[in-house]
């Protein structure tokens, strides 16, 4: 089941479930980058995403939660894709000042890796983004107004872009979860961000992803967890998006050519977080899934609470990729 002589795997750490690798910012990374180094690697931007830094290589496909689910049901195909033409939808909320903050943003990463900006959109209302923790520590929100972020997709899609970077504004986070910081705690956006996205996956059929601004851009001066390092240090978290989407792989839904689920050849998830569409459509065509124990999160979703004795659990990620590795040599 390899795709172009290379196994072909995913890689996920689902958003705003408060993973202890892949909850913070980028932490995930050196993980995936590993995998990367001997597959073509699946990777939904948690993974990935680090603020002003990105885990992304050649060797990964940058795909959207919402995008991997229909992927993993067969209701689509993934097209390997380089230098896609990004489109920029920013909130009319963004004041002027965080607005130009993110043009230079964009500017710059286009400047220096050549990354192709092809146009981008305000919209014409405020999005009006709403976030909170539940008591079980997971990662909710609503948007009032999310068709003026489909509104200002569709413009963007017309002008020829063909992955769409989405950045709304958020209120400060830190009084919603103060562990955060200290590498503790569930990262109080990532949900809302998740149903914006999912959003115009499903409605759009485009590659995208959300990188959220927020009013005060100030440095933050103290120390934290390494974990969270990285989206302590700039003032937007646009860079890590566009360099994902700039090759993030377009969607067939017509299924003519690219990847399909029958090319996959493992899924590697947290040890408690296993109640998703990937594993449950992973299972059902016999692809092996890796639980790896040393990544837990709030979910407590397990391998013995599914019922799922194929799942194959692993203490670490390295036992994981080790395991795959000494089942291609044997093939």
């Amino acid at each position: 089941m390899t795709y172009n002589n290379q196994k072909l795997g995913a890689f996920i750490v689902p958003t705003g479930i408060g993973a202890s690798i892949g909850g913070y910012a980028g932490d995930a990374s050196v993980y995936a980058r590993e995998f990367a180094k001997h597959t073509q690697l699946i990777v939904n931007p948690n993974v990935v995403n680090a603020g002003g830094f990105s885990g992304i290589t050649n060797s990964m496909l940058y795909t959207e939660g919402y995008t991997l689910d229909t992927f993993f049901k067969d209701e689509i195909n993934l097209i390997p894709s380089a230098n896609n033409k990004i489109g920029i939808i920013y909130d009319k909320a963004i004041p002027q000042d965080v607005l130009n903050i993110h043009i230079n943003t964009q500017n710059a990463v286009q400047t220096v890796y050549g990354v192709n900006i092809h146009a981008y959109e305000i919209t014409d209302q405020e999005a009006g983004v709403e976030f909170y923790l539940t008591e079980d520590g997971i990662s909710v929100g609503s948007v009032k107004n999310i068709d003026t972020i489909g509104n200002a997709c569709a413009k963007l899609l017309k002008q020829g872009c063909d992955a769409i970077a989405i950045v709304c504004l958020f209120d400060e986070a830190e009084d919603d979860n103060p562990n955060y910081a200290n590498g503790t705690g569930t990262d109080p956006v990532g949900g809302v961000e998740a149903i914006i996205s999912h959003y115009i996956s499903k409605y759009y059929k485009v590659p995208c992803a959300h990188s959220p601004a927020f009013a005060d851009y100030r440095i933050y001066p103290n120390l934290v967890n390494p974990k969270s390092a990285s989206e302590y240090i700039t003032p937007t978290f646009l860079p890590c998006i566009l360099l994902g989407l700039s090759q993030a792989p377009k969607i067939d839904t017509q299924k003519r050519s690219g990847i399909n689920i029958s090319n996959l050849d493992f899924l590697v998830m947290p040890y408690d977080a296993l109640g998703s569409v990937p594993v449950f459509e992973a299972q059902k065509r016999n692809i092996p899934i890796f639980a790896s124990k040393e990544n837990s999160s709030e979910l407590n979703v397990t391998k013995k609470s599914l019922h799922m004795p194929s799942v194959i659990e692993v203490p670490t990620y390295k036992d994981c990729l080790n395991q795959i590795l000494k089942a291609q040599a044997l093939l």
